[in-house]
């Protein structure tokens, strides 16, 4: 079987989806399955290369608005190189168009994958005008709305929310991405090394990983961070931060000096995924202030490695979390520190493990691949 990505991003650009898919098209190859992904270049990558069995086809974009231009300049290099695959396969948003028109055009099957839907949120990031904002809503309704084979998506949540889109349950499923039990399982070493490198023996370690991204609700979690201090004076928030996207990063950094607490917490840059683990099980707590989430793979990754979450009602949370957790509300500040509190003293819910694994993951889109390969095939 020959499969062929269409990403706005792909390794060794970082991001949740980046790891899913790389995750998705590596394990596929070593299952014997062609894989190619076509995606924009980032600095200090070339246009072509092959990453464990994967052809990797990167066109160059414009550096402003990059991965708008992908939407458009992906268009040519998917239908020449999607002569020679037997499926398409993308996700929401800028490698939707050249995916459909391919698909169209070469009359071969397409799937997409829906992470999130996002809707009427997309006023509340800070740096977008009603306008900006209106079309990324636009933009998403038409890049659901296209004609696909089929529409995957990460959560039941997620999955209502494109059935309310008018798309037919027939076409839709739900596949659960994987966590990798080799990275994220009980009993991870090193939790006192990180501990002692950092000055956090004698602490109450809460952790913060990932991006900064405005839907993450990093703010409120730093709004919290004087009530936390007082409560539990031996208290120190862990901060392991990506600096992109830029201007939140810079966001972040000067809401940190405004309420006055360097000295309450530790910023780190952000890490390589395989380190994150020690850096989990080195917390008492991880927190995921989210004010939306269509999987949450910290919040997965975390549970798995059996360390206490502290997480936002919001989204596919409820449905993904499990072990020993508090549940708050979002963009509550007071709510933060109350499940934190909660974790401090013993007090977490706790629910039955479970599991999210690649294997299982990766039979189910084997599945789909060849039914709409078979099906193409019929008719």
């Amino acid at each position: 079987m020959k499969i062929l990505f269409i990403l706005e991003y792909y390794y060794p650009h970082v991001g949740g989806g980046e790891i899913f898919f790389r995750n998705l098209a590596e394990r596929l190859v070593k299952k014997g399955h062609k894989c190619g992904v076509v995606t924009s270049r980032i600095k200090g990558t070339s246009c072509y290369e092959k990453i464990n069995g994967v052809e990797v086809f990167r066109i160059d974009t414009p550096s402003f608005w990059s991965r708008y231009w992908f939407t458009f300049i992906s268009i040519p290099y998917v239908l020449k190189l999607g002569r020679r695959y037997d499926i398409f396969h993308t996700m929401t948003y800028n490698g939707v168009l050249s995916t459909y028109i391919a698909s169209k055009l070469l009359r071969k099957p397409a799937i997409i994958t829906i992470f999130e839907v996002l809707l009427s949120l997309w006023k509340h990031i800070s740096n977008f005008n009603y306008i900006n904002a209106r079309l990324h809503m636009l933009l998403e309704r038409v890049s659901i709305k296209l004609s696909f084979n089929k529409y995957i998506c990460f959560s039941y949540y997620t999955f209502n929310y494109v059935r309310l889109l008018g798309i037919n349950d027939k076409k839709m499923e739900v596949i659960y991405p994987g966590v990798d039990q080799n990275l994220f399982s009980y009993n991870i070493k090193g939790r006192e090394e990180i501990r002692k490198e950092l000055g956090l023996e004698e602490k109450f370690v809460y952790l913060y990983f990932g991006r900064p991204g405005v839907f993450k609700g990093v703010d409120f979690l730093l709004k919290a961070v004087p009530l936390i201090s007082k409560k539990i004076p031996n208290s120190k928030l862990l901060l392991i931060l990506s600096k992109e996207p830029t201007y939140r990063y810079k966001e972040v950094k000067s809401l940190i000096d405004k309420l006055s607490i360097e000295n309450s917490l530790i910023l780190l840059e952000e890490k390589e995924h395989d380190v994150i683990p020690k850096y989990i099980s080195g917390a008492d707590c991880v927190v995921i202030p989210s004010l939306t989430e269509g999987f949450g793979f910290t919040c997965a990754e975390s549970c798995s490695i059996g360390v206490p979450v502290v997480a936002t009602y919001v989204g596919s949370i409820p449905e993904i979390i499990f072990g020993r957790y508090e549940l708050v509300k979002p963009r509550d500040p007071e709510e933060i520190y109350k499940g934190i509190e909660k974790i401090y003293y013993g007090h977490s819910k706790i629910s039955y493990k479970k599991e999210y694994k690649w294997d299982t993951c990766i039979l189910k889109y084997e599945e789909v691949y060849y039914n709409l390969i078979e099906k193409k095939i019929d008719e």
